[in-house]
């Protein structure tokens, strides 16, 4: 199982060992014994970057191990591997909007389901419960502006095994994604609009 060095570190920059490398059509898929590298997956995209001189294009989340599509092969032994800064906080920030999102919005009666953190299509969706009230675009922008002002740190914490994160009082959503280390790292989130369609609530967001 590749260990996942994103869920304790912030760091972009790592020596680690390629275990192995193998051709994929135009692309070589390569395993890393550890990695910095976040998968596409929990509404979040994938990290590019570099693995030593050779580009990841992609990353993906086998059964047990991380793959890390490159544009030329790797050899086998340590190497640096890089993540691309800009990618990374940009994902990291919309990724916690979304977590900032869930919050308010569950606090007034509706229980988060699903999550997209994409540039451009940013949204939560909820279902809602018995105590759902009514809400608008601008109520959740000031309640987020809020918790930003009060610049509440990140918490990762483990239960049972799994990881989970959260910000300051607020509660910890289990998470295996990425995340500014505190809110005024965020910086601007707008929430762009309001939609309900089969008593499905869906807050659209981004951020600058």
């Amino acid at each position: 199982m590749t260990l996942r060095l994103f869920f304790h570190s912030d760091d972009l920059k790592a020596n680690v060992e390629v275990l192995d490398c193998t051709p994929q059509e135009n692309e070589f898929a390569v395993v890393l014994r550890a990695t910095l590298f976040h998968p596409q997956g929990g509404g979040q995209p994938f990290d590019t970057g570099w693995i030593g001189e050779s580009q990841v294009l992609r990353v993906v989340q086998d059964p047990d191990r991380i793959i890390h599509f490159v544009d030329r092969p790797v050899k086998p032994g340590m190497t640096q591997i890089r993540i691309d800064e800009q990618r990374r906080r940009f994902n990291s920030r919309m990724h916690s909007a979304g977590h900032l999102i869930g919050h308010f919005v569950q606090a007034l009666g509706w229980m988060p389901v699903k999550a997209h953190h994409w540039p451009g299509e940013g949204r939560v969706q909820f279902k809602p419960l018995e105590s759902a009230k009514e809400m608008d675009a601008e109520m959740i922008q000031h309640g987020i502006e809020q918790w930003v002002a009060h610049d509440l740190p990140r918490l990762t914490s483990m239960r049972e095994g799994a990881r989970e994160i959260g910000f300051g009082e607020l509660p910890a959503y289990g998470c295996g994604g990425t995340h500014v280390r505190s809110l005024k790292d965020l910086g601007t989130v707008t929430i762009a609009s309001l939609s309900l369609k089969k008593g499905m609530l869906s807050v659209h967001y981004s951020v600058d």
